[in-house]
């Protein structure tokens, strides 16, 4: 099925992209159990708003109505006012997180769809890139998928400075994926970039997906977005 524009009328203006997204991240996840080693495992990676401390001070268990038991209220500690306070910025997350288990769940690549808030002011693509080069320097692959239509932004152009300041982004146009794969060879460290460009209406590719141990696993955009655009009825 063709790449749609999921940010602009006239699909924007009766379909949610979130909803999407999440579909699309949960196909890629199902795809790759299929493929995956029996000690691997994908799962889903979808949070809209940050799993952050909110400003409250107590959290009150109130017995349900018609009664019931009563409990104490859970008190928070009183806390001295801070030092500092930072500016911060909890971008949205969409993707999938691939983990192997035989010493317990470790991490060891992920897949980023990319959002209109991962491409909106520099704070949010400084986030977003700085994610990305994390997973990076800790050995994981990482895929990036960015088919925003709305932002100009190009998150390699962020994400380049943090892992390879020296190197110039590769020509591509602005909707595009990338697959990044960590590599040591004897003493030298490296990261394989494989980069295709995507448009509308076009055809989504098939990129690999590095996992430890110099295993690979490749993922088909097409075929996982055919699915999602299947099971979301558009």
């Amino acid at each position: 099925m063709p790449l749609l524009d999921h940010f602009r009328p006239p699909l924007a203006g009766r379909r949610h992209w979130e909803s999407f997204h999440a579909q699309w991240a949960s196909s890629i996840a199902a795809a790759l159990n299929e493929v995956l080693p029996t000690d691997y495992f994908a799962e889903s990676q979808v949070h809209i708003g940050p799993r952050i401390e909110v400003d409250v001070g107590t959290f009150d268990d109130r017995p349900a109505a018609g009664g019931g038991v009563a409990t104490a209220p859970r008190v928070q500690p009183t806390l001295a006012p801070p030092d500092l306070v930072l500016p911060a910025v909890f971008p949205p997350t969409f993707g999938v997180r691939v983990f192997e288990t035989s010493g317990g769940p470790t991490l060891v690549a992920s897949v980023g769809v990319v959002s209109p808030g991962n491409k909106d002011r520099p704070e949010k693509r400084t986030a977003f890139a700085a994610k990305c080069a994390a997973n990076l320097t800790d050995g994981c692959g990482l895929m990036v998928v960015d088919v925003v239509t709305t932002r100009q932004s190009r998150p390699l152009d962020d994400l380049f400075p943090l892992i390879a300041p020296d190197v110039s982004v590769p020509d591509h146009g602005p909707l595009m994926a990338a697959s990044f794969r960590p590599l040591r060879v004897g003493e030298t460290d490296s990261i394989e970039l494989r980069l295709r460009t995507l448009t509308l209406e076009g055809v989504l590719p098939e990129l690999p997906l590095a996992l430890d141990a110099g295993r690979i696993v490749m993922v088909d955009l097409e075929a996982t977005y055919e699915d999602a655009r299947v099971r979301s009825r558009l």
